[in-house]
Order: structure tokens, then sequence, then C-alpha cells
């Protein structure tokens, strides 16, 4: 156990030593069963207060982050968001199609000795054409090139390549918590959205949690009007879910942005980070910040069981 000495403690042993110094007709220095139950109580407040710790303050703060995704992170509401989808350092986590790697910083340095981290990214080999196999192995490449620079946070971390059109991330039953963020508009783009949450429903263990953070269409947008704009109808990602599985457990507005006109001229990627507009506009759509957002916690539920004889 580590032992720190707190300012009582430290006054304790002082009067010890005093005590030993002075005369005879002093009072005499304290017994030493005192001394070990004083000592004993300084241990169990220092335990205690390491039993508090919150490891995400570490990672959310840890050196290996890029100072520019830090930046972000008034946007994107880590700790709130992770907290929210109830995401530990002991849990089996698996991110689907991490890109350049924003949440990957945290989620792939969060996991403690019982915990794992599993991001899933697209086989180029699998993709449909030359321009995607090209985007998918230099971002595949700079993914893993972000983790082995840094084997002391990321040494356990393992990268998972799938066929979207077939995607498998691993044994049945395996994980403890599938999260994607941003990501479901790109599957809907390439008519793949349902397969994908029959993977997550697949891959999660009864019980476990299926955290989605999506871009958020207006209220009333029906699909066809927004399927290629990045937003979606927040009615629409619930429903793939529900066809997979799935129970909508609860929503939460952590991730909202009511500044957000959801009407730009590129979609989406009008917006930071992406910043798809004229430079004139620059100011306008900083001012707006980031998308407005769904936040989504569904759970795969447990089996049912079988009447009592």
């Amino acid at each position: 156990m580590r032992t720190t000495r707190t300012p009582l403690a430290l006054a304790f042993a002082l009067s010890l030593g005093l005590a030993a110094c002075s005369p005879a007709s002093e009072e005499p220095a304290a017994a030493p069963e005192a001394a070990a139950e004083a000592m004993a109580a300084d241990d169990a407040e220092t335990a205690d207060r390491d039993a508090q710790t919150d490891p995400m303050d570490a990672v959310l703060a840890g050196n290996w982050r890029d100072a520019d995704n830090m930046a972000r992170d008034t946007w994107r509401h880590p700790r709130e968001t992770l907290a929210f989808f109830g995401v530990g350092p002991s849990q089996t986590i698996v991110e689907i199609s991490p890109g350049g790697g924003w949440y990957t910083e945290i989620l792939a340095a969060l996991p403690g000795e019982k915990g794992s981290y599993i991001g899933v990214i697209n086989d180029p080999a699998k993709s449909g054409n030359e321009r995607a196999q090209t985007y998918y192995t230099e971002a595949n490449t700079k993914l893993r090139d972000k983790l082995a620079a840094r084997p002391d946070v990321y040494g356990d971390a393992t990268l998972v390549e799938i066929d979207p059109k077939a995607p498998a991330f691993g044994e049945p039953g395996s994980a403890d918590v599938v999260l994607t963020f941003r990501n479901v508009h790109n599957w809907v783009m390439a008519g793949n959205e349902a397969e994908m949450f029959q993977s997550f429903y697949d891959v999660l263990v009864p019980g476990g949690v299926l955290g989605v953070v999506e871009h958020r269409a207006a209220a009333g947008k029906t699909l066809a009007e927004v399927k290629t704009s990045g937003y979606l109808p927040e009615d629409y990602v619930i429903g793939l879910a529900e066809a997979a599985g799935f129970v909508l457990e609860e929503k939460s507005e952590i991730n909202a942005n009511p500044a957000d006109t959801k009407d730009h001229p590129n979609g989406v990627w009008t917006l930071p980070p992406g910043n798809n507009h004229e430079e004139a506009d620059g100011a306008k759509y900083a001012a707006i910040g980031e998308s407005d957002r769904m936040t989504l916690r569904f759970v795969k539920p447990q089996p049912e069981s079988a009447p009592a004889e």
C-alpha cells in the first residue's frame, strides 16, 4: 500500500520527536498503539482517495492526444458521452470505423488489465473501387502508425479489417460495448447499414451496449431528402437498431447543437472540422461549430428465462 504523509501524520511524527527530546517532567510520548492507529487511518484515507480517482481524467489529459483533437473536446464531449454509454476500463470495447483516431486516442488508452480495445476498419481489398481502396489503405496505415508510435499507451490495442458488405467483428457475444461516432450516414449511402447493425448485435454480450453518435437531420425530414447530406433522421437510425434486435434504452442531448441550421451548401461537411466552404464564410461556420448530433444508447436484451415446469 502506498503511504502518503498528510499534514496530520507529519504533525504527529514531529510531536513524537519533540517528546523524545523533552525533560522527564514533560508529558510522555504517545503510545506505539496510538501511532499505529494514526498511520492506519492515514493509509485508509489515501486508499479511499485513490479508489475514487477517475481513470478518464488521465486519459483525457494524456500527452499522446493530438492538440487539435483535444481542442475539439468542447464540441464532442468525450467524458460525458462515454459516461452516458457506460464505458469503463474493464470492458471489451469495439469502436467501429475509427477514421483518423479521434476517439481511438481515448478508447485505446482506457482499458485496464481486464479490458481491451478493438478498432474495426475496412479491408481495402474488399472496397468497391480504386478510389476507396486507396483511401482505406492510407487511412489504415495512418491509424496503425498512430498506435505503433505509443506502445506504452496503445500496446494492447487491436485493429480488425472487415468486408463492409459482410461484416464480422469477432466471436459472437464477445464484446461489452460497441461504439460508432458519425459513421451511420456512410453506411446508409453505401447501402450496408442493416448488415452493420446486425453485426453489432451479434458481437455484443446479452445486456451489452451499442452507443451511437450521428449527425441529426432537421425534424420532419425524410431519408430521401437528406441521404447525401451527412445528416440522418433520428427515427430512421433508431429503426435500424431496433430491426437488428436492440432496445433503445435512452437518448441524450449531450452532443446537440441548436445553432446548426442543417441547410448548408455542402451538407454536414460544410461545418468544422470538414470546413468545406468558401474561405470568406470561415467565421460564419466557425461560429456554428460542429453539427447537431443525436446520442443514442441501445441495449442487447437478455434472453428470456424458460418458464418453470
